[in-house]
C-alpha cells in the first residue's frame, strides 16, 4: 500500500499551458523549503507547482526503518505523486534530490528536468572526501552514528554548510529548526553505480549551480552536465540552499529562462 505523501501545491491563477512542475527536497529538508520563495514565484509565472515530501520527511509518513530507506524508495515517492498529476512534470531536484530526479529520469521521460546543486552523477566521494579535509568532524560523526543530519547538527554548521555569510542568523535558526533526519542508506548509494547517462541524455536538462557552494562545488556539476549534454549555469555569491538564499530569485530566474526557452506551451 502506498504511504502518505504530503504535497504542497501552488497553481498558475486561470490556469497553465505548461507541464506542471514538481520539486524534489534534498537531504533532511521536505516540501515547505520550495513553498517559501519558489511555489509561489512559478506560479505567479504561469506554472502549476507541486513539491513532494518524501518518505520520512515533513508532513509525509515515514517507514519503520527511516535509516535504511533506499534512492529506489524515493524515486517510488516521486513517480507516486508525478501519477497523480495531469500529465508528465517537469522535475526539479535539489542536492539528493536532484540524484532521485537523475534515478527518475532513467525510467521515465519527462518534458524536462532541472537538477539544483544536485548530488553528482559520478557520485558524492570525491566531494565528501574534499569537504572532509577543510571540515572533518562532521563528516567523520556522520560515517561513525550513520547520520546525515550530524552534519547540520547545530545552527552554526547549517549556517555555514547551506547559506553564505550574510544571511540573517535568525532567519537560519528557523530553516535550521525545519530540518529532520536523513536516510544513510541513500547517502551511501550515491557513491554507486552512477545513473544511465545513455537513457537519461535525451530529456532536456539544466544543472544549476551555486558558485559559493561548500558542498557541490562546480567541477563535479560540469562533469553532469556534460555526461547529459545539459545546459550548465553558475549563480555567483550563491551557496548550496539557492532556494532559501538571500538572493534566491537570480536562481529562479535563471531557471524560468530555461523553461520558457525549452517547453512548448499547449
Amino acid at each position: 500500500m502506498a504511504l502518505y505523501l504530503e504535497v504542497i501545491a501552488r497553481k498558475a491563477e486561470g490556469g497553465s499551458d505548461y507541464p506542471p512542475l514538481l520539486f524534489v527536497h534534498g537531504s533532511c529538508h521536505a516540501a515547505w523549503c520550495w513553498d517559501e520563495h519558489f511555489l509561489p514565484y512559478f506560479a505567479a509565472h504561469g506554472f502549476d507547482a507541486y513539491a513532494l515530501s518524501l518518505r520520512g520527511h515533513g508532513a509525509s509518513e515515514s517507514p519503520r526503518t527511516p535509516r535504511w530507506t533506499s534512492i529506489a524508495s524515493y524515486v517510488s515517492d516521486v513517480e507516486q505523486v508525478a501519477a497523480e498529476l495531469p500529465c508528465e512534470p517537469v522535475l526539479i531536484g535539489h542536492s539528493l534530490g536532484g540524484y532521485v530526479v537523475q534515478k527518475y529520469v532513467e525510467k521515465h521521460d519527462p518534458p524536462g528536468a532541472v537538477l539544483v546543486a544536485p548530488s553528482p552523477r559520478r557520485g558524492m566521494r570525491s566531494v565528501w572526501l574534499r569537504s572532509s579535509l577543510r571540515d572533518p568532524w562532521p563528516y567523520l560523526k556522520m560515517w561513525l552514528t550513520q547520520d546525515p543530519y550530524s552534519l547540520f547538527a547545530t545552527p552554526e554548521r547549517c549556517h555555514r554548510l547551506l547559506f553564505s555569510p550574510d544571511m540573517d542568523e535568525e532567519t537560519v535558526r528557523q530553516y535550521w529548526t525545519r530540518l529532520g533526519p536523513e536516510s544513510f542508506r541513500c547517502a551511501f548509494e550515491t557513491i554507486g553505480k552512477p545513473p544511465d547517462a545513455d537513457r537519461i541524455r535525451g530529456t532536456p536538462m539544466l544543472v544549476l549551480g551555486a558558485a559559493a557552494d561548500r558542498i557541490v562545488p562546480e567541477s563535479p556539476l560540469q562533469n553532469t552536465a556534460a555526461d547529459y549534454d545539459a545546459e550548465i549555469t553558475m549563480i555567483p555569491e550563491m551557496a548550496h540552499d539557492m532556494m532559501l538564499e538571500n538572493n534566491w530569485q537570480q536562481a529562479a530566474d535563471a531557471m524560468l529562462a530555461w523553461l520558457n526557452r525549452t517547453l512548448v506551451p499547449a
